[in-house]
């Protein structure tokens, strides 16, 4: 088993990386002496799997749990059902000492995170990640957040976890292609952060599409590792942190035009980050050559990494990415590559070049192209 420290002060918490966690669950619940009720927030599908283990391990432990599922997927991080987590938070008599465990992958994290921070102004939060997108990069760094009709995370806060546990036997019954959009977030620590991660994927890409259990949970750790340094330096994205949005401003506007849902998170910035990198060798003479790397990896993943749009989608796109967070007086900015291992943030890039880059087919084009309309 990893144990990772997230280095936050007196809010500091612990990520465990292993398998066959779950069942650990609740003795880390106690350990930390946290409220007797408490509330598991889960979607359809994972409840089906480990919601009445996840329950079992609590109870087990002295602790009153309710299940609350949600909807599966994007849609469901919506204001009306934060509101419907509310009522039931409140009809089982949640009090301040009361904690929220958010079990399920991204979409139930930022949900289950953003109701615990904003119930009764705040209650204790518990990451219990099962997919790996998740385990990698959202259950960790305390951003949580619902969509609105405008964009993507648009509504939110900053609200740490008490601690996060990976259990990577979870991922045994995640779907090929949610598994696979996992990576997408993998791959981009490699490309801000670590050179030689991303060598290393380039490697072992076929062991990791395979979920061989000493390969993923060493790279999981790595993951983890980066991002809990980053957010130890940086915890409100007021500068470091930002170069975690590689490959999001284009990957978020992606998701809003075409629907959230025809896309998942991560099929959407692998297509984000190629384009971000093509953004980076003209404006940061970023060599073609590592361009290609980039696009090569994501297709080895079997991810996708252009998408071809019409003038009007295209526009719509452009508006979209106008909403985004990092709009700063209007200017949008990119995380754009120096070189593998090393990104810049903050970047202005002129919406001409961004049309220019979406316009034209990539040199190299092994890999998926959909069109919106696919």
């Amino acid at each position: 088993m990893y144990i990772i420290k997230v280095p936050l002060g007196v809010r500091s918490y612990t990520i465990s990386i292993g398998s066959s966690l779950l069942s650990r669950l609740g003795q880390e619940c106690k350990r930390l002496y946290l409220g007797q009720r408490c509330a598991v927030i889960t979607d359809r599908n994972v409840a089906t799997h480990y919601g009445e283990a996840a329950a079992q391990s609590l109870q087990g432990s002295g602790f009153e749990p309710i299940l609350i599922t949600v909807p599966a997927g994007e849609t469901a991080k919506i204001l009306k059902v934060v509101s419907s987590c509310y009522d039931q938070l409140a009809a089982h008599r949640l009090e301040r000492k009361s904690f929220v465990v958010a079990l399920g992958g991204g979409v139930v994290g930022d949900l289950a995170g953003f109701v615990a921070a904003t119930f009764l102004r705040g209650i204790d939060l518990v990451q219990v990640p099962t997919t790996l997108l998740s385990q990698v990069d959202s259950s960790v760094g305390g951003k949580v957040g619902v969509n609105l009709k405008a964009g993507k995370n648009l509504v939110g806060a900053f609200f740490q976890p008490r601690f996060v546990l990976c259990d990577l036997y979870t991922l045994e019954t995640l779907p090929a292609r949610e598994y696979r959009a996992g990576l997408a977030e993998v791959i981009k620590y490699g490309i801000i952060h670590d050179v030689e991660l991303f060598k290393r994927l380039e490697q072992v890409m076929p062991k990791l599409l395979q979920r061989d259990p000493d390969t993923l949970s060493s790279v999981v750790a790595r993951c983890c590792q980066i991002k809990a340094g980053v957010v130890g330096q940086d915890e409100t994205e007021s500068g470091l942190r930002a170069i975690l949005n590689f490959g999001h401003t284009l990957g978020h506007a992606l998701e809003a035009v075409c629907g959230y849902g025809r896309f998942l998170h991560g099929e959407a910035i692998a297509i984000g980050q190629v384009l971000a990198s093509r953004l980076s060798a003209e404006l940061l003479g970023f060599p073609q050559r590592d361009v290609e790397r980039i696009a090569g990896v994501f297709e080895k993943a079997g991810l996708p990494t252009y998408i071809r749009l019409s003038p009007a989608q295209r526009e719509k796109l452009f508006q979209a990415m106008q909403h985004d967070k990092k709009v700063s007086e209007g200017i949008i900015k990119f995380v754009l590559v120096n070189k593998i291992g090393q990104v810049s943030f903050g970047q202005p890039v002129p919406l001409d070049l961004v049309e220019k880059v979406l316009a034209e087919p990539p040199v190299q084009t092994a890999g998926t192209e959909p069109s919106a309309d696919d």
